[in-house]
């Protein structure tokens, strides 16, 4: 343990952000789930459903600084070829 006053106050915040941003990241992975659930279902509203949850999730990960807007990118990208392949 630190016995430094600022390091111990540090170690509390780490741990809040910590699990904040594992929660995020949590709903993140949740809502990306869903929509390839219901991708491999075959059911094009609901991935349409599910894919502007999942974008909107995302993107308020970025603003929170928990992921990159490249890495955001990249998962937005796929999840729109998941549901791309629906409509042909």
């Amino acid at each position: 343990m630190a016995n430094i006053k600022s390091q111990v106050k540090r170690v509390g915040t780490n741990e809040k952000s910590h699990l904040t941003n594992s929660s995020i990241k949590a709903s993140v992975r949740t809502e990306m789930k869903k929509v390839r659930l219901a991708v491999e279902a075959g059911d094009a509203e609901k991935a349409e459903a599910a894919l502007r949850i999942a974008v909107a999730k995302i993107d308020k990960s970025v603003t929170k600084g928990v992921q990159t807007k490249r890495t955001a990118a990249r998962q937005k990208s796929h999840l729109q070829a998941l549901v791309n392949s629906l409509k042909q």
